[in-house]
């Protein structure tokens, strides 16, 4: 084992003055990345800002081959987050990143470093801080890595970066997959809030019955299992994990009651921006409980559909009027249920919805397949990781 410090060369990141910041890119401004730009082990240029190219120095744009690290933040998940840099930029970075920049050895084999576990495990423990999670040169330096002879560092990158493409074309299959499911609500139905098929207008909450009270619900006794689903349990692509299992008598108070088919959405800043909500099936014996933090929609016999209903949730047009009628104070602020309730919408024959609904079964093997695939190359670079990184 080596250690980091001897192969890198770190690059602070700047903090400018409002001053300095461009509205716009133009021949005297340059592209500024902060930390929410490192994505996935990539750079994502969304929600960037631009700098005066006469404040930033030649080292701190970015080369092929840099990594850039996020080395400080209030979030602990953020902190740690590298990205390899694939090409020659005209871009810079700002204060909460650094640069790692390889000065022997393979970059991209060092890059690959940045992706692995045990750089992820190793630079969690060394970052501290009571408000903010911080990440000091020392702490990278003193990162030990896996130096073997050029010729083993070029292998170990061509196979991971096979694995690596082979990964992202899973993903981007998923996402098609996921387009494809909106293109038919669409082509079926019309965007949510619109009536090109002239059905009507009328509330969400005449289409379903908003946060059902588990008074109703009979089957409800002190040693019942049920699912218990926190937040982190439901993804923002629509799944769900009902793995976990608790006696009502330990969720009956301080949590959401819902049902099997029911629809859950996720009503708390960032999670509703996000895109987290879920059709609720293969709950344990037909009940979950959850966080707070859901609003359930039940839909309603021979009138509505639970994929319908998530579809239609799901749409970013949807999330976006939700965010503009959120209440309470930042990093707090909710989806309230009224919004819900009287959102217009053209409530297509329950027959339609069935179809819908079954084409989405068709769409959902689909997914599975690939997702095992997906989930065998996760498993397979992992492996390799263990191997060329300890």
């Amino acid at each position: 084992m080596a250690r980091l410090g001897d192969y890198i060369k770190q690059i602070r990141g700047v903090s400018y003055k409002p001053e300095d910041l461009h509205p716009y890119l133009d021949e005297n401004s340059i592209t500024l990345l902060r930390a929410n730009n490192i994505q996935e082990g990539k750079l994502v240029l969304d929600d960037v800002v631009f700098v005066d190219k006469a404040r930033v120095r030649e080292e701190q744009v970015l080369r092929k081959g840099d990594i850039l690290v996020c080395t400080s933040s209030g979030s602990k998940d953020l902190v740690g987050k590298a990205a390899l840099v694939t090409e020659d930029t005209q871009i810079t970075f700002g204060a909460f990143c650094k640069v790692v920049r390889p000065i022997s050895g393979n970059p991209n084999y060092i890059g690959l470093f940045f992706d692995s576990p045990i750089y992820r495990k190793k630079i969690s423990h060394a970052s501290a801080g009571a408000n903010i999670n911080n990440i000091r040169s020392e702490h990278i330096d003193e990162l030990e890595i896996s130096m073997p002879e050029e010729r083993e560092q070029t292998d170990a990158v061509s196979i991971l970066s096979m694995i690596n493409c082979l990964i992202s074309l899973r993903k981007k299959q998923m996402q098609k997959l996921d387009d494809l499911v909106k293109s038919r609500f669409v082509e079926m139905f019309g965007l949510p809030g619109t009536d090109v098929k002239g059905w009507g207008l009328l509330p969400l909450g005449e289409c379903c019955e908003l946060n059902p009270n588990k008074s109703s619900d009979d089957r409800l006794d002190s040693n019942l299992e049920v699912s218990f689903v926190p937040m982190p349990a439901v993804s923002e692509k629509g799944t769900i994990d009902t793995s976990e299992i608790k006696r009502y008598s330990e969720v009956k108070t301080g949590f959401t009651y819902f049902a099997e088919k029911d629809v859950l959405f996720a009503k708390i800043t960032p999670c509703m921006e996000n895109g987290k909500g879920a059709v609720a099936v293969g709950l344990h014996n037909g009940i979950g409980f959850g966080s707070t933090e859901f609003h359930i929609l039940r839909p309603l016999d021979k009138k509505s559909n639970p994929y319908w209903i998530y579809c239609l949730t799901s749409f970013e047009s949807f999330r976006k009027d939700a965010t503009a009628n959120m209440t309470g104070s930042a990093g707090q602020r909710r989806v309230p249920a009224s919004f819900l309730s009287r959102f217009k919408v053209a409530l297509p024959p329950i027959e339609m919805q069935e179809q819908f609904a079954a084409f989405i079964a068709q769409v959902n093997k689909s997914k599975l397949t690939v997702q095992q695939g997906l989930d065998k190359l996760e498993l397979l670079k992992q492996s390799l990781m263990q191997k060329y990184f300890g």
